[in-house]
């Protein structure tokens, strides 16, 4: 079973984000949440170290949390998927453990 990561603090405001991507083992999945998502935005400063990591791993980012911030599903990196409550709940659920980066 995969880890399930979260981050929620803004990628241009902590290191929270980059940790988290260089502790990724093959497999686990990355649940970007609150000020997270910021670093989900297409053309962005970290679009690209997330689009490296999904070559073995899925990243998400919380669809509430986008909307909050005025971030559509058209402004993601490519390959990220917007998801809801319910889904962070099974993605938690189907995790071996949840990592989350502060």
């Amino acid at each position: 079973m995969s880890t399930l990561h979260t981050v929620n603090k803004s990628p241009y405001e902590r290191n929270s984000l980059k940790s988290c991507l260089d502790h990724l083992q093959s497999g686990d999945r990355v649940l970007l949440i609150e000020d997270g998502v910021l670093a989900a935005r297409k053309g962005g400063a970290f679009a690209k170290a997330l689009q490296d990591a999904k070559s073995t791993c899925a990243i998400y980012a919380l669809g509430p949390d986008l909307s909050a911030r005025g971030i559509g599903a058209s402004d993601l990196v490519e390959g990220i998927e917007a998801v809801d409550y319910g889904d962070f709940v099974n993605l938690a659920a189907d995790a071996a453990r949840v990592c989350a980066w502060l």
